[in-house]
Formats: structure tokens, C-alpha cells, sequence
């Protein structure tokens, strides 16, 4: 298992650089084949042939701030050590939006249908012509591109992520389940870490000016938060308690 890193940078198509593909296929001649059509299309290439292996390179460009991120993995299904759908559903349960392209031996509905829910963004089934292939790469680039430019960013502290667009919260590599006030909460801490914020701020910001209640509301919310996020909610790392004042964000 591996926790992703992921930060908000430009793509390289934006400054300049080569779109960056890893393929995972342990056929030797499919993979060679694949490699070529994709650097004809000028596009670097990393390769690994077995399930384990993706997965201690996943790891090192995920870890390793030298190396540059993947913009698409091109991933078969049945792979020595560890299979596609088990490095799919790892990748996806990280966090990690890379594109997904599957290819497999396996065309039935059912099998496409179950690589697209485990999280895969396209399906590919063998035999296949490379032009189709490369048109179906380029397509998920092209998104990826087009995703970055319309899509809220992810924000991150430590070892929280949050997806604005998806309402949806990873910490340390599982997802975490909050109610929708408990979700606002943390969105607005992360966007402004380390401000401090009194009761009547975070109720006017997430509850509304309109609220009608005791704001000891807050501080049941936040107790909720803390038993969510926090190794040790009685002494918390991410949400402070600042007496006199409020709260405040690491």
C-alpha cells in the first residue's frame, strides 16, 4: 500500500512538456507495440510488466518530489503479482484522478461494466488497432487537460485531501464519511489553514446568517470532526482550539 501526494500543479501540456504514460502490460510484443505508437505520438513513455511492479513505480513518482506525475496509465487486466482491478480500485481509493485506460482479453459487459465502476475511465478490449488506441489516449488526455481548467482544485494539509466537486474526503489513504456541515466546516478550514476563526464566523460561512440556534452548534460539529480526523481528538493536531478566540486550522 502507498499514500499519494498530490498537489496542485500545471500539467505539462500546459508548460510546455511531453505528456507523461504508464503502460502496464506483461505481454512483451503488446507492449512494445504500444510503447512505439505512443512515442510516435511523442508522448514519454515508463513501462512495468507485472502488477507489483506498477505499483513500487507508482509509489516512487508519487513520493519522490524529482519525479513528475502520470497523465494516463494504460493498464491490462490480467497482470502477474497483482491484477488491473486491484491496482485500479488502490489507485482510486488513494485519491489519485489519473486517467485509467484498461485494456483486456475480457470483452464481455459484464467485464467492462466492472472495470468502469472500480474506477477506470475507458475500456479497451483485445485485439485492438493502435490508431484506435491512440485516438482513445489522446481523448482521455485531452479531458484530463480540460478537467484541470474547470474543476475546482483538491485541497490538501497534511494528510487530509478534500474534493470540492465530489464532496468526498480521504485521509491517509481511506475515505472518511461526513455530514454535509461537517464537510462545509472542513472545505473552509482547508481553504484558509491556520486562520482563526470564531463561532460566529463559522456559523454566518456554513450555517448562514439566517441560523437560528445556539452557537455551541459549532462545537458540537467540531467534536464530530475531530472524532473523524484526528489519531487523538482530546489533544488534535488539525483543528486547534484557541481560547478566547475560536478555532484555528494546523
Amino acid at each position: 500500500m502507498f499514500s499519494l501526494e498530490l498537489t496542485q500543479t500545471p500539467s505539462r501540456a500546459e508548460i510546455g512538456q511531453k505528456s507523461r504514460v504508464l503502460v502496464v502490460e506483461d505481454e512483451d510484443l503488446i507492449r512494445e507495440m504500444i510503447v512505439m505508437a505512443l512515442e510516435e505520438q511523442d508522448y514519454e513513455v515508463i513501462t512495468a510488466t507485472d502488477g507489483q511492479k506498477a505499483i513500487a513505480l507508482l509509489q516512487t513518482i508519487y513520493t519522490e518530489p524529482a519525479e513528475s506525475p502520470i497523465d494516463l496509465v494504460v493498464l491490462d487486466l490480467m497482470l502477474p503479482q497483482v491484477n488491473g482491478l486491484d491496482i485500479c480500485r488502490l489507485l482510486r481509493r488513494q485519491g489519485n484522478p489519473v486517467p485509467i485506460l484498461i485494456l483486456s482479453a475480457k470483452g464481455s459487459e459484464t467485464d467492462r461494466v466492472l472495470g468502469l465502476e472500480v474506477g477506470a475511465d475507458d475500456y479497451l478490449t483485445k485485439p485492438f488497432s493502435m490508431r484506435e488506441f491512440v485516438a482513445r489516449c489522446r481523448a482521455l488526455l485531452r479531458r484530463q487537460r480540460l478537467s484541470g481548467l474547470t474543476q475546482p482544485p483538491v485541497l490538501q494539509f497534511k494528510e487530509i485531501l478534500l474534493y470540492p466537486q465530489e464532496c468526498r474526503v480521504m485521509l491517509r489513504g481511506e475515505e472518511v464519511s461526513l455530514a454535509p456541515k461537517e464537510f462545509r466546516l472542513l472545505e473552509l478550514f482547508m481553504s484558509y489553514p491556520r486562520r482563526v476563526w470564531s463561532r460566529e464566523h463559522l456559523l454566518d460561512h456554513v450555517w448562514g446568517p439566517d441560523f437560528v440556534g445556539d452557537s455551541k452548534t459549532v462545537d458540537v460539529h467540531i467534536r464530530w470532526l475531530r472524532e473523524k480526523l484526528e489519531k487523538d481528538p482530546s489533544h488534535p493536531d488539525y483543528i486547534v482550539t484557541i481560547r478566547g478566540f475560536g478555532y484555528r486550522f494546523g
